[in-house]
């Protein structure tokens, strides 16, 4: 399965969903070449617009794999679980 999250204007998720390896081009591609093909996907047969990352759920590429809330830091290609609240002494 491959995994395509969807991000806002400030670079956090939305949503991620999940497409199936050969509509992304495995086994014959693998990532970075399998997000361009889940992207013409998305936008061309699912009809869904903005930004779609791929993530690995494993946390092979791009740090941790990513849900609602989680950011996602162009900087360093990597998702980042959301900020945890300082605990009260």
């Amino acid at each position: 399965m491959a995994y395509f999250a969807q991000l806002d204007e400030n670079n956090y998720v939305i949503q991620v969903i999940v497409l199936s390896n050969e509509t992304v081009g495995e086994p014959d591609l693998t990532y970075p070449a399998t997000e361009v093909m889940g992207q013409a996907f998305i936008m061309g047969t699912l009809k869904l617009t903005g930004v779609w990352l791929q993530c690995s759920y494993n946390g092979n590429f791009r740090g941790c794999y990513p849900g609602a809330g989680y950011s996602y830091d162009p900087v360093s290609d990597v998702f980042l679980p959301p900020a945890q609240p300082e605990p009260e002494s």
